[in-house]
């Protein structure tokens, strides 16, 4: 039997979150007529992620990286299907994702690409954030969130690329520039969006990321002239050791 769709979702102790997200995978496979497997690698968990993976018809892979590029490219390596699909564990995706992704693929136009996103919950500063992505988005055209390309094409590009942060945006430009090669564009959906969690904004505030650009100004500052020291523990409090 062909699996037509990998769709992998990287977790770090996410069992609050891991089950609406394959909920919102399950979804959409309603309105796919092919083949589809839900990866799901569990990356340094300690609690219930893998087994309510397991129970919600997930495979289960496991790593120890503290990587998301490591962690995503882990659940590339095991995956049987054409065209994947990656979506982080709190997001959900929108019933049409799967088959708009492949009809788009299936063009011949496209050699992959990301979704609009849009907050599931609003506010004004959140209202603020999302006119940040929608204008950075539309001047580069290197949408993410959920990132969609064939198999072959990640492996060509050497998956995600291996940085700690910043790895969604370094991918977007691997997979148009090797698409300007082949004379295909990196695309965006049109018709469906990412959900994305609010998870960090009701735990810490609406303000969060503004906040965190003005409180570790200095912090950015270094990093650009390479003692990425501070930016790395940023990353992990953020990101890697984050369970909110």
């Amino acid at each position: 039997m062909i699996t037509h769709i990998s769709v992998i979702i990287p977790a770090h102790n996410e069992e609050k979150y891991i089950k609406r997200c394959i909920k919102s995978v399950n979804n959409a496979k309603r309105y796919f007529k092919g083949n589809v497997e839900t990866i799901v690698v569990c990356n340094r968990c300690t609690d219930r992620t893998a087994e309510i993976a397991k129970k919600n018809g997930a495979v289960v892979v496991f790593n120890e990286d503290r990587c998301i590029a490591k962690v995503r490219n882990d659940g590339i390596a095991v995956a049987k299907g054409k065209i994947i699909v990656t979506i982080d564990a709190d997001n959900r995706m929108t019933r049409g994702t799967l088959n708009e992704i492949y009809k788009m693929l299936r063009s011949g136009r496209y050699i992959g690409g990301g979704a609009p996103i849009r907050f599931e919950r609003y506010s004004f500063p959140l209202w603020c954030n999302d006119i940040l992505c929608r204008v950075s988005f539309g001047l580069t055209g290197l949408y993410s969130g959920i990132f969609w390309a064939k198999k072959d094409t990640f492996d060509a590009i050497g998956g995600f690329v291996d940085i700690r942060a910043m790895e969604d945006v370094a991918t977007a430009k691997a997979l148009k520039k090797y698409g300007k090669a082949h004379k295909k564009k990196y695309g965006v959906l049109r018709k469906n969006c990412l959900i994305n969690s609010t998870r960090k904004y009701d735990d810490m505030g609406d303000w969060l990321y503004f906040k965190l650009m003005f409180k570790n100004l200095s912090t950015f500052v270094k990093a650009a002239f390479g003692d990425r020291s501070g930016m790395d523990k940023l990353f992990d409090e953020m990101f890697y050791d984050y369970n909110g």
